[in-house]
């Protein structure tokens, strides 16, 4: 293969993966924020830690791989990246050390004060994460402040009206899908304050998408692909689709149906970005001709056929791991055998 082949052939892998990041990590990041609100005491902050405990470790392997496989098959963009964006990046790492902690300490002591503080913990770390990431991808497809000297833009000009509304976008959506897992791998009173959630969420998750769309169509150069390529528009609707298949799902009480929509979504709104932004990964909005584009942040040949080769090997491998480990916790949680994750 060509070494332009191959660059799009990454491309698409590392859209994939950040893909799969965000359907897999949503539901524990909805959970997090959920936690304080469904939970009422100890008994049933242990459901939902172990609703997520067994899964949350393996879902951030993804994060760690989009963040490898941009080092190893775009370096130029990782380079630039982590510099453009290092504050909110910055940011998402605290949060992911709080979450943790929040997760994994909760368990420790039954004081009212302790056990505040990490529920409290997880709540804002989950909630940062969901909305810096939204907040991250919608300044890629607005396009960032990238002049002749460099990156012109600071943290405030990524808090742009467009960037908050794709944070709150990712927050619903995970939201949603946190209420959706409650309610798939818990019994009893938590479960029942999830439907109730999940029922809200259902009218203002498609809102959501629906004015982020609307939003897109008006402040960024995303269309200018699907306008060249109409066919292209089946990943909108697609995503328009599953989002009111979920809603339709949460009030007939299918709640897998339902979560299988919300991944579905996640999906194809993740895919409408990437198609619209390639072939570029880091747009400018200042002019076009400073943009980075795959092709010039591509490595050598040699690399992308290597890590071409360790992906078909590996990532299969990783997904054959997660399905067993699903497999495994497949079982409702009950209250009275909810001891906390250990």
């Amino acid at each position: 293969m060509s070494h332009d082949t191959l660059a799009i052939i990454w491309f698409g892998l590392w859209g994939l993966i950040w893909t799969v990041y965000f359907i897999l990590d949503g539901y524990t990041l909805g959970t997090g924020m959920l936690l304080p609100f469904t939970a009422k005491n100890r008994q049933e902050r242990n459901q939902l830690q172990e609703a997520v405990g067994p899964f949350w470790g393996g879902n951030e392997v993804w994060l760690i791989t989009a963040g490898g496989a941009t080092f190893a098959a775009f370096p130029s963009v990782y380079a630039d990246m982590f510099s453009f964006l290092y504050t909110p990046l910055f940011l998402v790492l605290i949060a992911l050390f709080i979450r943790a902690v929040g997760l994994e300490f909760m368990h420790k002591d039954d004081n009212p004060i302790w056990q505040a503080a990490c529920k409290w913990s997880f709540f804002a770390g989950s909630f940062l994460i969901a909305f810096l990431f939204g907040v991250t991808f919608a300044n890629l497809y607005r396009g960032l402040m990238i002049g002749a000297n460099g990156y012109e833009g600071n943290l405030f000009s990524l808090l742009n009206g467009y960037g908050i509304l794709g944070g709150f976008l990712f927050v619903s959506l995970f939201l949603l899908s946190g209420s959706l897992w409650i309610q798939l791998k818990t019994s009893g009173q938590t479960a029942v304050l999830a439907y109730r959630i999940s029922r809200v969420l259902a009218g203002v998750a498609p809102a959501m998408l629906s004015l982020f769309f609307l939003a897109t169509v008006n402040r960024t150069p995303l269309l200018d692909n699907y306008s060249e390529h109409p066919v292209l528009w089946i990943v909108p609707i697609l995503a328009l689709a599953a989002m009111l298949s979920s809603a339709y799902f949460i009030f007939k009480k299918k709640i897998g149906y339902a979560f299988t929509s919300v991944c579905l979504t996640i999906f194809a709104k993740m895919a409408f970005g990437f198609i619209g932004m390639f072939p570029n990964m880091l747009p400018s909005r200042i002019n076009s001709t400073y943009s980075v584009s795959l092709f010039d942040a591509a490595g050598s040949k040699l690399n992308l056929t290597i890590m071409f080769i360790v992906a078909i090997i590996f990532v299969p491998i990783i997904l054959a791991y997660q399905s067993w480990s699903y497999t495994l916790f497949k079982d409702k949680i009950l209250k009275e055998n909810a001891k906390g994750y250990q």
